[in-house]
């Protein structure tokens, strides 16, 4: 994995049952640092998006669920009336993948739009 200077919402999501060790602190946090807003415990990424109102709101999750079904890699999302929160992490690896970047990325990406 090249950590630096490449772009996350280029890439797609690998398949990672299990045959993947998780992301160390050191490549947790170059990757994190292409990201606007997301934080880690190292165990997960999470960010909260604010909204005008509710129908902005499941707009967004309903294009995120549309991200995750293509990328074959799922959040946990927490709504509200004006903002969600998404959380990732690789269930399977019982940590943080790329997957979990690459994701947020495109998310960050969506929110832009």
């Amino acid at each position: 994995m090249k950590p630096e200077n490449y772009d996350l919402t280029s890439k797609q999501c690998k398949s990672c049952e299990g045959d993947v060790a998780p992301l160390t602190t050191d490549e947790i946090t170059a990757l994190l640092s292409q990201l606007t807003g997301w934080r880690s415990n190292n165990h997960l990424i999470e960010k909260t998006y604010k909204f005008k109102n509710y129908y902005q709101t499941m707009a967004f999750v309903n294009a995120i669920a549309w991200v995750s079904h293509r990328e074959d890699h799922h959040p946990d999302i927490t709504v509200g009336y004006n903002n969600c929160r998404v959380e990732y992490t690789t269930h399977a690896i019982n940590g943080l993948s790329e997957n979990d970047f690459i994701c947020a990325a495109k998310i960050d990406k969506l929110f832009e739009i």
